[in-house]
C-alpha cells in the first residue's frame, strides 16, 4: 500500500518524533512498569497459574491447547528487533515504544482502540529511565494486549537520555517492543461486556472475535501534518480494520476487517496443486483465500508479516514505500537460517488446537439478549427459508451431495430441509470456504486484487500453484469519479487475483460493520449488547436493501500536497491535491512503475495542475490505477430480491447465529 506509511519517509512528515506524551509534557513519555531482569523468557511456554492469561471457565484445556493459548497471547517470534529497525527506517515516526505511554492509560480505547491488560495498573511515576509505563504483573507486559516488553541488547545506560531519543530515534532506548497475534485478535467479549470499556477484566475479554474497535490508522498519524495527503490516506481507514500489506507493499489502499475465528474444526477444505506438485486438502485462508498451503504455513506467514526472520524478509522488498520488486520469501531457506522461524513452526501445531476450542457466541446467551430475539416461530421458519433459498448455497459447510446439488430443485429443497433441521447450525463454519470471482460478488474490488501471494511477489511460496494459476475473472465496469459519463472498463489479471472466499457467519451478530472493509453499517463504538445489535441491525438493512447504502467514496476533506516521485529527492514535484479528490485515485499507484511506463513524471512537470487532478492527468491516474474501483460498500446484493416480510424474517434468523 504505497502511501498509507510511504510517503511519510519521504517527504519528512512526520517531523520530531514526540511521542504521545507530547500532549502531557514537554518530557518524552512510554510506558513500562519495574522490569525484571531475570524475565527473559516470552511466557509462551508455561503461562498458566500465572495470572498473565484468563482462565477458562468452560472446561479444562488440554496441555496442548494451554501452549497454543500462551503462543496466540505472548508469543511475538523475535519481532522486537524488526520493529527497532522500523522505528529508525521511520525517524521515530512508527515506533511501538511511544505509543504505550502509561498517563493515557484511561484513554487507549477511546484514542487507539487499544485493548488495555487487566493485569496493569496506570503508572504513578516513571521509571528508572524517565519512561512512563504501566505496572504490570507480567514484567513482560507493555500494559497493551498483545504489546511486549523486552530488554534492548544495544542499550548503553551512560548514553541514554529520554529528551534525546524523543528528538533522535536513533538513540537506543532501554526496551525493544514485540507484537503478538493478541494485539489485532483479542476482543472484548460480546456475551460479557467490560462496564467501562478503557478498564476491561480478563473474563470481559475473547482470544480471536477480532478487535471491532482498533484504530490502526491513528497510530500512525500523530505525527503528520494535515495539509499531508498522507493524512486524508490514513483518516480513509475504518475502524476494526488493519492494512496487512502495508509493510510488504503491493500499492493497493487495502485496510481489512480483522477476521473472526469460530467452528475452526469445521472449516472445509479442498484439494490443491502445491508449489512441488503435490496435491493437498487446504483451507482458503485471507480474504481472498490465497493463503493455500496449510494452516501452519497461513499463520507463520502471519508472524513472518508482523516481523519474524525480519534480517531476511527485508532484503526481499523495500518495506513500506516498495521502490523496488519484490522477490519470493523461501521457506526452506527461513528454515535453516532463522531461529525464530524454526521456533515458530514448531508452535503452530499447538496453536491451532488451541484455536479449534473457540465455538460461537450466541445472542441468546449474552445478558439481555433473548429481549433481541423474536419468539415467532413462524417468523424464524420464514428467514430459514429465505436463507436456505438466497444464502445457504454458499454459507454453510453443510452441503448438498453431488448428486443433489447437480438438480436445481433437488438442491433446493435438500438445503431447505438441511436449515430447517435442529443441527444445523452444530458444527457448522456457515462458509463453503470457496474462492468466488468479484465480477460475480460485486463488493469493492481492492482487497481481491493484491498481488503478494502472486508467481514472483513476497508470498508466492505461501500460496498454492492452483491459486496462482486462477485465471481472470473477467472485466469489470465501474463507476468514474472524475467523469461519471465514462464507465472506468477494468480487465482483472490472470494469476490468482480477483477472487473473494466467503466469510463465516458465525457470530454475525456481534461483528458489525460488514464487508470485507468494514464499510456497511454504522460503527456506534458501542461494546455493549445493544450497541451491537444496533450495529448489526443497520448492517443487515443495508445488505439487503442496497437502496439504503450511503455509496462510500473516500475523498479528501481540504485542499492538500503531495510531494511526487517518492524516495528521489532529484526529481520532486509537488501535486496539489485539491478537496474532494478521491483518496484512492493516488492510494492505489505504483509510482515507480507509472513514472517509467506513462512518463508520469514529466506530466506532473507539464501540466502542473493548479487548479487539481482532472483532464489529462486525471486519465492517466486513471489508468496507472491498480484497483480504480472508488465506491466501497456496494456489491453483494444477494437477497435484495426477497420480499420485505422475508427480508425481516432472513435477519431474525441470522441474529441467532
Amino acid at each position: 500500500m504505497f502511501l498509507t506509511v510511504a510517503i511519510f519517509l519521504v517527504c519528512g512528515l512526520y517531523g520530531t518524533p514526540t511521542a504521545l506524551a507530547s500532549e502531557y509534557s514537554e518530557t518524552p513519555t512510554l510506558i513500562a512498569n519495574e522490569y525484571n531482569d531475570t524475565a527473559t523468557s516470552d511466557y509462551a511456554d508455561n503461562c498458566d497459574g500465572i495470572g498473565y492469561l484468563p482462565s477458562y471457565t468452560d472446561g479444562e484445556l488440554t496441555d496442548a491447547e494451554k501452549r497454543g493459548r500462551c503462543t496466540w497471547y505472548l508469543w511475538t517470534a523475535g519481532n522486537d528487533k524488526y520493529y527497532r529497525d522500523i522505528a529508525k527506517r521511520t525517524h521515530g515516526g512508527v515506533d511501538l515504544l511511544k505509543l504505550i505511554d502509561s498517563r493515557i492509560h484511561d484513554e487507549r480505547f477511546q484514542r487507539f482502540g487499544a485493548i488495555n491488560d487487566p493485569g496493569c495498573e496506570k503508572a504513578t511515576a516513571p521509571d528508572e529511565y524517565g519512561l512512563w509505563l504501566d505496572e504490570c504483573k507480567d514484567p513482560l507486559s507493555t500494559g497493551v494486549i498483545g504489546l511486549r516488553k523486552f530488554q534492548n541488547p544495544n542499550f548503553d545506560p551512560e548514553k541514554w537520555n529520554p529528551v534525546e531519543y524523543a528528538k533522535n530515534s536513533e538513540v537506543e532506548p532501554p526496551y525493544r517492543i514485540g507484537q503478538s497475534c493478541a494485539i489485532c485478535h483479542v476482543a472484548l467479549d460480546p456475551l460479557n461486556p467490560p462496564k467501562d470499556p478503557e478498564h476491561p477484566k480478563w473474563e470481559n475479554l475473547v482470544p480471536a472475535l477480532g478487535n471491532q474497535y482498533i484504530k490502526e490508522s491513528r497510530l500512525f498519524a500523530g505525527n503528520v501534518s494535515d495539509d499531508s495527503f498522507v493524512k486524508q490516506v490514513l483518516n480513509a481507514q475504518r475502524p476494526g480494520t488493519s492494512d496487512t500489506s502495508r509493510i510488504g507493499n503491493d500499492h493497493i489502499n487495502n485496510p481489512n476487517a480483522i477476521n473472526a475465528i469460530f467452528n475452526l474444526g469445521d472449516r472445509p477444505k479442498y484439494p490443491e496443486v502445491m508449489n512441488d506438485g503435490s496435491i493437498q486438502e487446504v483451507n482458503h485462508i485471507l480474504k481472498d483465500g490465497a493463503d493455500s498451503t496449510g494452516v501452519a504455513n497461513a499463520s507463520l506467514r502471519v508472524y513472518v508479516n508482523i516481523g519474524m526472520c525480519g534480517d531476511y524478509w527485508l532484503t526481499l522488498h523495500e518495506p513500506l514505500l516498495g521502490r523496488t520488486p519484490q522477490r519470493p520469501f523461501d521457506i526452506e531457506k527461513a528454515r535453516k537460517e532463522c531461529e525464530d522461524w524454526r521456533q515458530t513452526e514448531a508452535r503452530m501445531a499447538d496453536a491451532e488446537e488451541f484455536l479449534k476450542t473457540i465455538g460461537p457466541m450466541h445472542l441468546k446467551d449474552a445478558p439481555g439478549g433473548e429481549a433481541f430475539l423474536t419468539k415467532d416461530e413462524k417468523i424464524l421458519d420464514r428467514g430459514k427459508i429465505a436463507f436456505a433459498n438466497s444464502c445457504a448455497s454458499c454459507h454453510s459447510s453443510k452441503k448438498a451431495p453431488a448428486e443433489i446439488a447437480a438438480d436445481p430443485d433437488k438442491a433446493k429443497q435438500w438445503y431447505s430441509e438441511s436449515v430447517r433441521s435442529s443441527d444445523f447450525l452444530d458444527h457448522n463454519f456457515l462458509s463453503d470456504d470457496q474462492r468466488y470471482p468479484v465480477t460475480l460478488i460485486g463488493t469493492n474490488a481492492a482487497r481481491s486484487l493484491g498481488t503478494n501471494a502472486t508467481k514472483g511477489h513476497i508470498w508466492e511460496q505461501f500460496s498454492s500453484k492452483t491459486h496462482k494459476e486462477m485465471p481472470s475473472p473477467g472485466k469489470l465496469t465501474l463507476y468514474n469519479p472524475v467523469n461519471e459519463a465514462q464507465p472506468i472498463e477494468f480487465q482483472i489479471p490472470n494469476g490468482g487475483v480477483g477472487y473473494y472466499r466467503t466469510p463465516s457467519l458465525v457470530s454475525i451478530w456481534a461483528t458489525a460493520p460488514f464487508l470485507h472493509n468494514n464499510t456497511l453499517g454504522i460503527y456506534n463504538e458501542d461494546p455493549t449488547v445493544k450497541g451491537r445489535v444496533a450495529a448489526y441491525t443497520d448492517a443487515m438493512e443495508k445488505m439487503l436493501w442496497p437502496e439504503k447504502r450511503e455509496n462510500i467514496i473516500s475523498r479528501t476533506d481540504r485542499k492538500t500536497r503531495l510531494d511526487l516521485p517518492p524516495g528521489d529527492p532529484n526529481a520532486r514535484f509537488s501535486l496539489p491535491v485539491p478537496q474532494g479528490t478521491p483518496v484512492n485515485l493516488l492510494a492505489n499507484i505504483n509510482i515507480r512503475e507509472a513514472i517509467t511506463s506513462l512518463n508520469l513524471g514529466n506530466l506532473f512537470r507539464d501540466l502542473r495542475p493548479e487548479g487539481g487532478i482532472k483532464g489529462k492527468l486525471a486519465r492517466v491516474l486513471l489508468r496507472a490505477n491498480k484497483s480504480p474501483d472508488f465506491i466501497e460498500d456496494r456489491g453483494h446484493t444477494f437477497g435484495s430480491s426477497l420480499s420485505d416480510e422475508d427480508k425481516k424474517a432472513l435477519i431474525e434468523f441470522v441474529k441467532t447465529f
